[in-house]
């Protein structure tokens, strides 16, 4: 997969590639990303890319030249997806991740101030994605994490892709405990099922709690989860009667 960041700081997001599961995709070819400064397309000598906003009103704005001459730099294909950060977009979860995680070139646009023209997103945006009900100074941080969730989930990103798999709003539910050595600390004991080596039991319970701890703390998801499973009973249900 290959993305690229238009960014008036990509320093910010060149810093979230140079460790750990996204380092090491790059390394070994999973992953490429490439960094591009938003004022090295600016038609001016001093490299202006934003301007005050028509109608008047606090804050600047993105100007669209250097976007469209940014974004069309990279020659996008018709089945790039350009995204946008901003509150305003679809949320951000680990279904829309995966799905992403399939496409073979992402632009991610980064903006800054107070937004970008809205010619940017009426012609070039094919997606716009929120991280989270509140405002970032800029959408680098968003596009970190954009990066990472997609990356780690990239096949052979992870030694144990099943650990990618199985984690928390995979199968719409939230993660299951975890425990490792010493068997017992501070008179803390690991649960018994988890010593006695029957990995069908130890799945059960490992889902049990995963459902217990969704229905606890999201019981959005458990519900989500619940209607999957119903529809998926009804296909089996239909399939065995054909």
């Amino acid at each position: 997969m290959k993305i690229d960041v238009v960014s008036l700081f990509p320093q910010m997001v060149q810093s979230v590639l140079e460790h750990g599961i996204l380092k090491r995709a790059i390394k070994n070819g999973i992953l490429s990303v490439h960094l591009h400064q938003l004022r090295e397309f600016a038609a001016d000598q001093h490299r202006t890319v934003d301007d005050y906003p028509y109608g008047g009103g606090a804050g600047m704005i993105l100007k669209p030249e250097p976007i469209f001459k940014a974004v069309e730099s990279l020659r996008p294909k018709v089945d790039s997806r350009i995204i946008f950060f901003t509150p305003q977009g679809q949320r951000l979860d680990q279904r829309l991740v995966e799905i992403l995680s399939l496409e073979k070139h992402l632009i991610l646009i980064c903006g800054r101030y107070k937004g970008i023209d809205e010619r940017v997103r009426f012609k070039l945006v094919t997606d716009e994605i929120s991280v989270g009900d509140y405002v970032l100074s800029g959408g680098e941080i968003a596009a970190q994490i954009l990066i990472d969730t997609i990356g780690r989930v990239l096949p052979s990103a992870i030694g144990d892709y099943q650990s990618a798999q199985d984690d928390s709003f995979s199968q719409d539910l939230l993660d299951h405990p975890h425990y490792t050595r010493p068997a017992e600390f501070r008179g803390m004991r690991v649960p018994e099922i988890l010593l006695s080596g029957h990995h069908q039991r130890i799945q059960q319970w490992r889902y049990q709690k995963s459902l217990d701890r969704t229905n606890q703390r999201r019981p959005d998801l458990a519900y989500i989860h619940t209607i999957g499973n119903v529809r998926e009973e009804g296909r089996t249900s239909d399939d065995e009667t054909k």
